[in-house]
């Protein structure tokens, strides 16, 4: 690797910063430092090896003013920093720490190698830098107000013998700038299928989109675009929609290491669909259609959008004459057995039409009063007939605990005295007790 060497003497930078007087060579110092930043690659003033074409490599050996300079991770290094990830327009703070120090200078430079604070003093005019502390063993700096431009490597410098250098990375976090949803129709038909997109634009890194329906999560056909180091990611969705999801919400959700808590953006589905219709009996109360009562029927139709025209037909006949029809309503007074018949209420829009069938039976004028009776009947007889049947068991109990209690009485004072007795009388004379078990000796019978 070649290099431009200048030559020594009263014309090299290092002599004019010996033969400089005592008060002045600190200053001539740090523009020596400022402009060794500004020297391209491949250049180095009054140096005995070449400037080094990359950062990254192991060791580089700079000699400035007949001092060598290290720089890189080697072993022994005492000088660290830590990478440093800090979301755009916020502060990121760069600390150079010395574990063992010994008083030497400690030097921050941007990615430019261009010089941020020399110990506590601070070549670069931008105000951003600030210095939050210095001493021997560290020099820590604060950058406000992060833009992407600020991302990169930044060096600390450690004027030991021979000098060493670390460094660390900051990288900046950019939230999504806009997020937009946009769904192909504002309103759709029960049973279509439609396209939602979701665009997430200029991050870094790309974001992460994430589709719910209401509570249920969907998914999405994501596609990444780059410019500039930034991002722009968008989501495809493709929904069929039911009448279930009119007034739903569709929710677009973005998951990025540089937002808090949830960013998203939702639009509302407006979905279209047929009638659904019901018909409810408002009179008779109790449902029961008898000849000379009326009978009033209500039909309820709910669309989108609502039906505006419900009308009511009998299904293979002709309407009765004394049927009254008014909107949704149906009236017949007066029914008899002729009204028989299907009804049906019919309702539609822009979308369909539905409809919904009741069937008419007209009974007998005293049909519910006769079921009625009875039911009344039925429930005497079966009271009477427990009561019978309780009764019969209770004296079956009261029986069988009678004798149970006389059963051996006959049998046992009969024996007594019989082997001997010409007649039976005189076996139960002879029993024994004479006649003062007389009263045992009877019997009863019912």
């Amino acid at each position: 690797m070649a290099s431009a060497v200048l030559p020594s003497g009263p014309q090299c930078a290092a002599a004019a910063v010996a033969a400089a007087p005592p008060g002045l060579r600190l200053r001539l110092l740090l523009l020596l430092l400022s402009a060794a930043a500004l020297i391209p690659t491949g250049l180095c003033f009054c140096c005995r090896a070449p400037f080094p074409r990359t950062y990254q490599q192991e060791r580089t050996e700079l000699s400035i003013g007949g001092l060598e300079y290290i720089a890189g991770k080697g072993d022994g290094q005492n000088l660290f920093t830590k990478d440093v990830t800090v979301i755009e327009g916020e502060v990121a703070t760069i600390s150079c720490q010395v574990n063992k120090s010994d008083d030497s200078v400690i030097q921050l430079l941007n990615p430019n190698r261009q010089t941020i604070y020399f110990r506590d003093f601070r070549p670069l005019k931008d105000s951003r830098f600030q210095l939050l502390n210095f001493s021997s063993s560290e020099l820590k700096v604060s950058l406000t107000n992060v833009s992407i431009s600020d991302e990169g490597r930044y060096f600390c410098q450690l004027y030991t013998d021979p000098p060493q250098e670390s460094y660390t990375t900051i990288t900046v976090l950019v939230p999504p700038r806009n997020l937009m949803i946009d769904i192909q129709k504002d309103t759709a038909v029960e049973g279509e299928e439609i396209e939602v997109n979701c665009t997430a634009m200029a991050s870094k890194p790309a974001t992460t989109i994430r589709w719910f329906k209401g509570n249920k999560e969907l998914k999405g056909k994501s596609e990444v675009e780059e410019w500039s180091d930034m991002y722009t990611v968008t989501s495809q969705l493709m929904l069929k929609v039911h009448k279930e999801d009119d007034g739903v919400p569709v929710i677009c959700q973005v998951e990025h290491p540089a937002v808090t808590g949830n960013l998203q953006t939702q639009r509302y589905l407006e979905v279209q669909y047929k009638p659904q219709v019901h018909i409810q009996m408002t009179y008779p109360l109790q449902g029961l259609t008898r000849e000379g009562d009326a009978l009033e029927l209500t039909c309820e139709a709910i669309g989108k959008p609502q039906p505006v025209m419900v009308t009511w037909v009998r299904v293979d006949d002709e309407m009765p004459q004394h049927a009254v029809l008014s909107g949704p309503n149906l009236f017949i007074n007066n029914l008899n057995k002729t009204d028989n018949g299907t009804y049906r209420c019919e309702a539609s829009n822009i979308v369909g039409k539905a409809h919904s069938d009741y069937m008419l039976y007209v009974y007998d004028s005293r049909a519910g009063e006769e079921g009625a009776i009875r039911a009344v009947d039925h429930a005497v007889i079966g009271g009477v007939v427990a009561v019978v049947v309780f009764a019969m068991l209770c004296l079956l109990i009261i029986l069988g605990r009678y004798f149970a209690r006389h059963k051996g009485t006959y049998f046992t004072h009969e024996a007594k005295g019989a082997d001997d007795a010409a007649d039976a009388d005189t076996a139960i004379i002879n029993a024994e007790g004479g006649q003062n078990n007389s009263e045992e000796k009877k019997e009863y019978f019912i």
